[in-house]
């Protein structure tokens, strides 16, 4: 009895004796200057990139930026910091994440400062604002995905490589509802791939009838006699060059199969020389769906190209628009 009582003892003061070892291992500062583990860095930079949509505004719209201090204490003195754009680092973004941003033009933008300090006894920069241009003149085009990357670029204190720059990904995105359909009174359609002049009857079928007002008619390609397979085409003529800024659909109002689905856009000022414009897939659905093209442009002429259709190779449109 006396023996099994003697050995746990044993065990238990063995016991202690390591837990103590542990946890004087775990609590020890490694044999290294604090100074070596505080550093400045830019906590935007954490959740790179980050991508901000911003409205078309009469003023301008504000970004903040700024850079924080990580240590185990508070900063003893001031910290001042310096920050810059460099262009260069969108070319290397691009090609490590397979992307093709560009730089975000230096008109369209200002920075309220590019230096700032970090306070004594405070652990960041005042915020500092990025100022992005979204109307009038000199404004950052819409509808077209930009990069801006800010870098912290002096500090007296070590930088943190990892979170040196913030990546800015910027989008000028316009509200639809500000964009009304243009009047289609002067309009007329100067060329498509086919009709169906017979087959849907006499008020249905022509491609006429897509800028007709009449939600109740439609356009459809040919069916009747050959069926010519996509892509399937449509140009209008709005009569004059207008600020055009997206397109306007109204699919067959009807469950049946055909409905556009892969579209791409082409404008154009003298039906001669064409540029592409955008492209975009449509919903499967009777509702009036807008799509922007790809950016603002002056254009009398367009053509919608239709790609693919829902569960078809034929296709039908019930009224196209633009705005």
């Amino acid at each position: 009895m006396y023996l099994n009582k003697s050995r746990a003892l044993y065990v238990v003061m063995a016991g202690l004796l390591l837990l103590a070892s542990a946890c004087e291992d775990k609590y020890d500062l490694p044999d290294q200057p604090l100074s070596k583990y505080i550093k400045v860095y830019m906590p935007a930079a954490v959740n790179n990139p980050v991508n901000h949509v911003l409205a078309i505004t009469d003023s301008a719209q504000v970004i903040i930026y700024g850079a924080d201090y990580g240590g185990p204490d508070y900063p003893q003195a001031d910290i001042p910091v310096s920050f810059s754009v460099n262009p260069a680092l969108v070319d290397s973004f691009n090609r490590a994440n397979n992307t093709a941003y560009t730089l975000l033009p230096e008109h369209g933008y200002t920075l309220s400062a590019t230096s700032a300090v970090i306070p004594y006894g405070q652990l960041s920069t005042p915020p500092l604002e990025l100022a992005v241009k979204t109307s009038g003149a000199d404004a950052v085009p819409a509808l077209k995905d930009y990069l801006l990357p800010i870098s912290i670029v002096k500090s007296t204190v070590t930088v943190n490589e990892q979170l040196r720059t913030v990546f800015f990904v910027i989008r000028v995105q316009p509200n639809l509802a500000d964009y009304p359909d243009f009047d289609r009174s002067a309009w007329s359609i100067i060329d498509f791939s086919s009709q169906e002049a017979n087959g849907e009857g006499p008020d249905n079928g022509r491609a006429v009838f897509a800028i007709d007002n009449n939600p109740g008619t439609f356009w459809h390609t040919q069916w009747q006699g050959a069926s010519p397979g996509p892509p399937h085409h449509i140009t209008v003529d709005m009569g004059a060059v207008k600020a055009l800024h997206g397109l306007s659909f109204l699919d067959r109002q009807s469950d049946n199969d055909g409905k556009p689905q892969s579209v791409t856009v082409e404008t154009s000022v003298d039906n001669l020389s064409w540029e592409q414009a955008g492209s975009f897939t449509l919903q499967n659905t009777k509702d009036l769906q807008k799509q922007f093209l790809s950016g603002f442009r002056d254009a009398r002429y367009f053509r919608v190209n239709i790609l693919s259709s829902y569960n078809a190779t034929y296709t039908h449109l019930a009224e196209l628009n633009a705005f």
